[in-house]
């Protein structure tokens, strides 16, 4: 799998993280530490299916022990 989806993944959640607890700005009808929280749900999310999709096909690079099967 590519790494972009765990730096993208990572990204998220580190830019979530500063919305959610750094910024302490007061707007009108958007919460940026709402929007914080969802960046970093969305970047645990993203992390986790990349990580498992990883892991399956590593998974499947592994079971090829170079026995070839034809099916009838």
């Amino acid at each position: 799998m590519r790494t972009s989806g765990i730096g993208g993944s990572l990204f998220l959640v580190a830019v979530g993280a500063i919305m959610y607890w750094a910024v302490s700005v007061e707007t009108e009808g958007f919460n940026l530490n709402t929007a914080g929280l969802i960046l970093m749900i969305v970047g645990v999310v993203g992390l986790i299916l990349t990580l498992l999709m990883t892991a399956s096909a590593n998974e499947a690079e592994r079971q090829d022990d170079g026995v070839t099967i034809v099916e009838r």
